[in-house]
């Protein structure tokens, strides 16, 4: 039987740094967008991303 561990995720109050390489700029620039989206989605403020 598949165990599933849930909680919520609360991010105001935190701050996020995110690394992203040009080279391979087709991939990378996904993964950013899939980053960003869920950080947002859990309440990160967009002035606690750098």
């Amino acid at each position: 039987m598949v165990r599933i561990i849930e909680g919520n995720v609360i991010g105001e109050q935190l701050r996020f740094g995110i690394v992203v390489s040009r080279f391979n700029e087709f991939i990378t620039s996904k993964l950013l967008s899939g980053c960003l989206d869920t950080l947002y989605r859990h309440g990160v403020d967009e002035n606690n991303i750098d």
